[in-house]
């Protein structure tokens, strides 16, 4: 082979070969690898000699050799195979079984070795290879034409590679004394899966990938422990890459560390597997039911938050079904029957077998160079970066805040800063140390073991060594420099900043602290304990990493902070949910639940004080903001658990909270757990609604409160009953003089008498509460009153009132964020298709209506038997194979997607030859049989209703 000082360049072939199941063998062979490792070492250096090929590393069992032209490395990948093939092993069971992988790019060698993405993109391939098999790319298989006599390439079609967004097509070297046959590719699109990509590299760690893989490979529980910013998941991402072909069923990413209660990690790991919860059965047994008959490998990160119930849901996958593997990453075992504890180590600080820089050095080399814009580190330097990288002690996450702080500082003034700070606070020292605070001192002692992911354990007294705790003294004595050097103000800024769970603009940094922001704000940005990141606006919001979050968040109770600060969040979220609601002029604006998304995660965090340490009654106020919010997005059972949680902190604390406010909360706790399929639940918080409504004396919040009552009745099938209480609450609110605070109720009768066909009834009651509906902005948005009066025409047969009326309502509801509405809109609007002679489209809108639901995890509501029955008669009239084509395409559309179709939908009047109303030509034409309509009765009040029926609810009329 050539001289590595003779590294081709511009169109460079690159060559990766490794062992097949080398650690396997290894220990199978025990002694006797060590002559297998050398001769299948002396054999491909025999064949590649004769090439122009020069060997950039042998590390292991793998080889890195670049070519210049890529029929010499073809024919030195056929040579070597071949070579191998016929050697005489010990046995046939030591023979080594060598992948090999061909990609042709361009590329430019700087000191010695290649820094491009052609040369990932090789080694992508040879790791998608089998053991004897050789794969080159594309690239490859047009440089090295014309190929010898016998020898061809088989096409393998397109593959996406692990950290590649595009396809890359694969071809097998074939050959007299090669092996044909092989199973597909190992490439990342081979099993479904749904793997972080990950946008930057991965350095190092090939033994305990090696020895992770294996573990994986051979038992159903592995958890990989270890201190934050350890890298756990990144590690146990890259091993889930390269095993997906194992598990046909698929590798499964669970983010379990924003998941705040424990009766929500399984519902975390249905989420991503597709499911949704079955009313009155738990999440788990549905889980359970899901995975028994396949195999599939749950990656479970972050246990740790809720350690309690995710062991007893890994519990159940695994005794419930043999095909399920977990690989859980942790700070603390599961304490499971079985469980294999694998604690990952630092990465080696031990230079690498070619000379190289050690795995913890070149992971520091990678990242400075990348923050550097490109601006790569001398021979100087790299000493200096390795005087840092021993202060570091292999943690990843240290490396990674080193690295940022070279953009401003040289790598000699980082490692003289580090030397200062670690030699204060070393590990085995006997007097505290005391660290400069805001407000006062606290001592090394006081603050324990820190493990910068959030978790504090004690910390018994150490000697110098390569010990765990250690390694958690010095990732504490990183971070804890860091803090030191802040001012007062900043390190105040940095404490209280951590009550916010993401990015911050800098109005919100204001609002948080009383003093001037801006001199403080740039000091934690320049010393990187926050990053700027550019917003969609223009301007930068400042984010926390989150171990920078979990360490000042506890500076912030040492300082006695903490209740101060989080108040104000909490503060801050009641002004932020009011904005929300208010235009640029402060005046009220038509609800918009997109503008609740991004607060989402904050108000999430201020609930979470209230129900702990706050007030339950800013946070039963934070929840009634979050409304309609938790149902439109599918999480009413998120809003129903904070409730209970809200009710619990009243009881703990005694908290006096207003009957009126409570009534509000009872109200709204009826509405998420009749979303959610709990009726008995509904029925009984819209008794405790009416209750504390008329404990507090307000007829109009009473009216509000009533107007919920029928429909727990309607989701519990007494439709007569329900109707009653509609109308008596209509008469006795117009007395009262509150009916425009019964919308609710008179959505629910017009429901009411559209499903008993008293249609002409329905349309008078929703014509006289439009102007009622449109005054209000938080109902506005979602036109209820246009979807009712187009459910109504559909009833009728008249496409052009029903068009005009669901089109209105679908632009609103899908423009104002109300989700689980804007299903009902496609679902009608499939009707009006089907009316209209256009049987494909109904079955796409229906199919993408009803997967957007499932998604959204929500009951069909009443018109959910009639969609079932529109569907069943389009079925029959266009056959089940149509019917199924269409409805599959549908379910593949996005919302958007959805909403886009049916509001580009031409409308009747447009169309060549219509009618305006339906002549029943098409698949299906008018409402099957209902119940006779009754006469109408008299009318009076501002929605036009008198009832004369029995008045058994609201016969009370006085209110206490």
């Amino acid at each position: 082979m050539s001289a590595r000082n003779h590294l081709p360049s511009g169109l460079v072939t690159f060559m990766f070969t490794d062992i097949e199941g080398s650690t396997r063998l290894a220990q199978m062979l025990g002694p006797g690898y060590r002559p297998v490792l050398s001769e299948h070492r002396r054999l491909l250096r025999s064949i590649l000699s004769a090439s122009d090929g020069v060997e950039l590393f042998t590390e292991g069992d793998s080889f890195f050799v670049a070519f210049a032209d890529a029929a010499a490395a073809l024919d030195a990948c056929l040579g070597a195979q071949r070579a191998l093939a016929s050697h005489d092993w010990p046995s046939p069971e030591s023979a080594p079984r060598v992948r090999m992988g061909l990609h042709t790019g361009h590329a430019v060698p700087l000191s010695g070795e290649y820094a491009s993405p052609e040369v990932h993109r090789a080694a992508r391939i040879a790791a998608a290879a089998h053991g004897g098999q050789v794969l080159c790319s594309a690239a490859t298989a047009q440089y090295a034409a014309p190929l010898p006599v016998g020898v061809s390439l088989l096409d393998l079609g397109l593959h996406r590679l692990r950290g590649f967004d595009d396809r890359e097509r694969l071809f097998q070297l074939v050959a007299p004394g090669l092996e044909r046959q092989f199973p597909r590719p190992r490439t990342a699109d081979a099993v479904p899966h749904n793997l972080p990509t990950q946008i930057t590299s991965f350095v190092g760690r090939q033994a305990e990938r090696a020895e992770l893989h294996d573990l994986v490979a051979e038992q159903r529980l592995v958890t990989v422990v270890g201190a934050g910013g350890a890298g756990k998941t990144r590690l146990a991402v890259e091993l889930a890459g390269g095993v997906v072909e194992s598990y046909p069923d698929g590798v499964w990413f669970v983010d379990l560390a924003p998941v705040t209660d424990p009766g929500l990690v399984a519902f975390a790991i249905a989420a991503v597997l597709g499911l949704r919860p079955e009313p009155g059965r738990p999440m788990v047994d549905t889980l359970v039911e899901y995975a028994a008959a396949r195999r599939m490998l749950l990656l479970l990160d972050t246990c740790d938050t809720q350690p309690a119930a995710t062991a007893e849901v890994i519990s159940r996958l695994l005794t419930g079904g043999g095909g399920v593997r977990v690989l859980a990453t942790s700070r603390e075992p599961c304490g499971l029957p079985g469980e294999v504890v694998w604690r990952i180590p630092p990465l080696s600080a031990e230079p690498a077998p070619d000379g190289g820089p050690s795995e913890a050095v070149a992971l520091l080399l990678a990242r400075t160079t990348a923050a550097r814009g490109g601006r790569r580190a001398g021979v100087v330097e790299t000493d200096d970066l390795r005087r840092v990288v021993s202060r570091l002690d292999g943690l990843p996450l240290a490396i990674e805040l080193a690295a940022a702080r070279l953009r401003v500082l040289s790598a000699s003034q980082l490692a003289e800063r580090l030397d200062d700070v670690l030699g204060t606070l070393d590990a085995g020292r006997d007097e505290p140390v005391g660290v400069a605070v805001a407000d006062g001192r606290f001592t090394a002692s006081q603050v324990d073991t820190i493990d910068l992911g959030g978790a504090a354990a004690s910390a018994p007294p150490v000697v110098p060594g390569r010990t765990a705790t250690q390694r958690h003294v010095t990732m504490q004595a990183t971070v804890t420099w860091s803090y030191r050097t802040l001012g007062p103000r900043a390190a105040r800024l940095l404490r209280w900043l951590a009550v916010f769970s993401g990015p911050v603009d800098l109005a919100t940094v204001e609002w948080l602290f009383d003093d001037d922001a801006l001199d403080p704000l740039a000091v934690l940005v320049d010393k990187s304990m926050l990053q700027v990141e550019p917003h969609a606006a223009g301007s930068s919001t400042y984010r926390m990493l989150d171990p920078i979050r979990a360490y000042a968040a506890r500076r912030l109770v040492d300082a006695g902070e903490e209740r101060a600060a989080r108040d104000r969040h909490v503060a801050w979220s009641l002004h932020a949910l009011q904005r929300a609601h208010l235009g640029p002029d402060g005046r009220p604006v038509t609800l918009s639940l997109y503008s609740l998304d991004p607060l989402a995660d904050e108000l999430r965090a201020a609930l979470r004080w209230t129900a702990t340490g706050g007030s339950a009654r800013l946070g039963l106020q934070i929840a009634s903001g979050l409304d309609q919010w938790w149902r439109e997005r599918g999480l009413a059972r998120e809003g129903r658990l904070w409730l209970f949680r809200l009710y619990g902190r009243i009881a703990e604390t005694g908290e006096r909270i207003p009957e009126a406010e409570l009534a509000a909360a009872y109200h709204m706790h009826s509405l998420h757990a009749g979303a959610d399929g709990e009726f008995a639940e509904e029925l009984r918080f819209s008794q405790q609604a009416e209750a504390a409504a008329r404990q507090a004396g307000d007829a109009a919040l009473l009216a509000r409160v009533l107007s919920g009552r029928a429909a727990p009745l309607v989701d519990m099938g007494r439709l007569a009953e329900a109707e009653q209480i509609c109308r008596d609450l209509l008469d006795w609110a117009g007395r009262e003089g509150v009916t425009g605070e019964t919308l609710f109720a008179v959505y629910g009768l017009a429901e009411l008498l559209w499903q008993r066909g008293a249609l002409d009834e329905a349309a008078e009651l929703l014509g006289a509460a439009r102007p009622v509906e449109a005054s209000r902005p938080v109902e506005r948005g979602r036109r209820t009153v246009d979807m009712l009066l187009g459910m109504v025409a559909l009833a009728r047969g008249d496409l052009v009132a029903a068009h005009d009326h669901l089109v209105v309502a679908l632009r609103s509801r899908m423009l104002h964020g109300f989700h689980r509405r804007t299903c009902d809109a496609l679902n009608a609007m499939a009707v009006r298709c089907a009316l209209g002679g256009d049987p494909s489209t109904a079955a796409l809108l229906f199919g993408a209506a009803q997967a957007n639901r499932s998604v959204l995890r929500t009951t069909a509501g009443m018109f959910g038997g009639y969609w079932a029955q529109r569907q069943a008669d389009l079925r029959t009239a266009i056959g089940d194979g149509e019917f199924d084509r269409a409805y599959a395409e549908g379910a593949r559309l996005s919302l958007e997607e959805a909403v886009e179709l049916a509001l580009g939908i031409e409308h009747p009047d447009l169309a060549a030859g219509s009618s305006r109303f339906t002549d029943g030509s098409a698949p299906f034409a008018g409402l099957p049989p209902r119940l006779p309509a009754e006469p109408a009765p008299h009318r009076s009040g501002t929605f036009g209703y008198v009832s004369d029926v029995s008045r058994e609810v609201l016969d009370r009329r006085e209110l206490p």
